[in-house]
């Protein structure tokens, strides 16, 4: 597995107070993305449980308490503004547990990306490039790992789902979204350095788990320890 490049930092296009803090980073930084209901919560739990490290989800609780009503009331503009800021906000969170050792993160900015270009029909790249002069600021995965399940698999869990949200429903009512969210997601991993496919049919959390830290572990035992700015 290679691990990617950081970005370019912000550099002086910013005021220093917004500039990320340059942190020691001693270990591995995954990321799960995939649709709701592929399972990335209950993996990252079981990933951070086999590493011993921090899982955190891109909008963390009580921030997450807003995410009905900006889906609702708000405008595709300020919706993503939301969103962005809560991977501006899981970076540092990424950083902060970097020090010690790994991370996992439930979703990150390509998660950003591909919903909301999926629900609003935009393409990946006029997303992208609107939230561009803030990518900088993120901390780099070494490893972002998409998980796959069957459309219909997904569909029958974001039903059983107790805590289903207005987006669940959406995507259950509507097939052509949730292609186009799939194809989204594909499209991104199609031209990431850090990509790793992950079929989750038929496998345990656990099991997943297992897999996916023995490759961290790998990975962690060529790896050389950066600053992230």
């Amino acid at each position: 597995m290679t691990i990617a490049a950081p970005r370019p930092s912000i550099g002086n296009q910013l005021p220093a107070a917004y500039q990320p803090a340059e942190t020691p980073r001693s270990g591995v930084f995954v990321v799960l993305e995939g649709i709701s209901g592929s399972g990335k919560s209950t993996l990252a739990r079981h990933l951070a449980e086999r590493l011993d490290c921090r899982a955190f989800h891109t909008v963390p609780a009580p921030v997450s308490d807003l995410q009905p009503y900006i889906n609702a009331h708000a405008r595709a503009f300020p919706q993503l503004a939301f969103y962005l800021s809560g991977a501006l906000h899981a970076a540092d969170l990424a950083r902060q547990a970097l020090e010690t050792g790994h991370a996992v993160a439930d979703r990150y900015i390509n998660s950003v990306i591909a919903n909301h270009s999926a629900v609003h029909g935009l393409d990946n790249a006029t997303v992208a490039a609107t939230i561009a002069p803030f990518v900088g600021y993120l901390a780099q995965p070494d490893l972002t790992v998409y998980l796959h399940t069957d459309l219909d698999e997904l569909t029958a869990r974001m039903t059983a789902k107790p805590d289903q949200t207005a987006s669940d429903r959406d995507l259950i009512a509507d097939r052509a979204r949730l292609r186009r969210l799939q194809e989204r997601y594909d499209q991104i991993a199609d031209s990431d350095p850090t990509a790793y496919h992950l079929h989750n049919d038929g496998r345990t959390p656990d099991q997943l788990a297992v897999h996916l830290a023995d490759m961290v572990h790998a990975m962690a035992g060529v790896q050389k320890p950066r600053t992230d700015t």
